[in-house]
């Protein structure tokens, strides 16, 4: 599965991009500011959610001359899809497959896409949320469905949390809501325990340079209840303390996500920066190698500035990786050189930017 064709306009920096793709990488450099990072955020929004910068549609548009943008592209796999993305004067996005209005959570179900970008080097020392985030995008890759059950726990918790804020202590105004947060919460958790073993068994079978990580879900406080019945037991023996705090205090969203380096047996939080990217690296090639395997082709992958923490020899061995998988991974730095080692087994984009444009141009091979 690869992007054969991108279009994008009045897209961030982008005024008017038109490109053709083969399912090899795309190795884009230029200088920093340029717009890399904005061509491979399009390419992000052909995944359930709001691509990698989690930006609204207002934030995308290009300025000053337009609060609209379009970005639009062909996915071919086993059948090609015509996935369009619009957004007019600031308004929420609208998604099109093949002409016709569709959701957003029916793009995980034709097209996976897994992303490694600078903001995530910091995932191991962050907060919880940011960790539970990159956890959810991997539970998403394998099972389309999660972002749908998310959705509907969120909802119920904000019901639930309004009605502790006012003091409610009538348990007939909590019952369907726990009912729903215990329904969509052991989907949740159910999911994300079968993704960890996904990626655990991924990183055990492969012949790899990168680090391997042991993975573990945590809560921040007591246990994750496993079924729904104890999930919703624990709901209601909560209500009080959950009355005192104004908020849920039991559930999948008081999931951390626990790594660690496995040769050394160190926390992945006290690990070098170096180690850390290897192990994000680790985890999004475990990813992409587990997907293979059950869809029978890799995801699409996006690395931003991937090499900014890795020697020639790791740089070397990641593109070799990458070429294995036969992934079209979208990969951006600031020079060619950092591209060398993959030689013609990757196409190459120029971004340079022209009095505030920026411009896309392939470089011939």
């Amino acid at each position: 599965m690869f992007l054969s064709h991108l279009t994008l306009s009045h897209f961030r920096s982008h005024r008017r991009v038109v490109l053709d793709t083969d399912a090899r990488p795309v190795a884009i450099f230029g200088p920093n500011g340029a717009g890399k990072t904005n061509l491979i955020e399009a390419v992000s929004l052909f995944s359930p959610g709001r691509g990698f910068r989690r930006a609204s549609a207002h934030e995308m548009a290009r300025r000053p001359e337009s609060l609209g943008w379009k970005v639009s592209g062909t996915v071919d796999g086993d059948t090609a899809h015509e996935i369009a993305f619009t957004s007019e004067d600031g308004a929420a996005r609208r998604v099109e497959i093949n002409g016709k209005p569709a959701a957003q959570t029916t793009l995980g179900r034709i097209v996976r896409v897994l992303w490694l970008i600078p903001s995530m080097d910091r995932l191991w020392i962050e907060g919880a949320d940011g960790r539970r985030r990159f956890l959810d995008r991997i539970t998403l890759s394998f099972f389309p469905d999660h972002g749908e059950a998310a959705l509907d726990y969120e909802k119920a918790m904000r019901e639930r949390n309004r009605l502790l804020k006012e003091q409610v202590r009538d348990p007939r105004w909590y019952a369907a809501l726990e009912a729903q947060m215990a329904r969509s919460g052991a989907a949740l958790h159910a999911n994300r325990v079968a993704a960890l073993a996904r990626i655990a068994a991924a990183q055990i079978a492969a012949r790899t340079c990168f680090p391997a990580a042991e993975l573990e879900l945590v809560q921040s406080e007591g246990a994750m209840p496993d079924t729904e019945a104890d999930l919703a037991e624990a709901l209601a023996e909560s209500r009080f303390r959950d009355i005192a705090a104004g908020r849920t205090l039991v559930g999948p969203h008081r999931t951390d996500l626990y790594g660690v380096f496995a040769a050394k047996g160190v926390p992945a939080s006290d690990c070098s920066t170096g180690e850390q990217k290897a192990l994000l690296i680790s985890l999004i090639l475990s990813n992409a190698r587990a997907l293979a395997q059950d869809l029978g082709h890799p995801p699409i992958l996006l690395l931003d500035e991937v090499a900014a923490h890795l020697d020639a020899d790791r740089r070397a061995a990641l593109y070799d990786e990458v070429c294995a998988l036969g992934a079209q991974a979208w990969m951006t730095g600031t020079g060619p050189e950092l591209f060398a080692d993959l030689g013609l087994r990757a196409q190459r984009l120029l971004v340079r930017d022209d009095a505030g444009q920026s411009v896309v141009s392939r470089v011939a091979e």
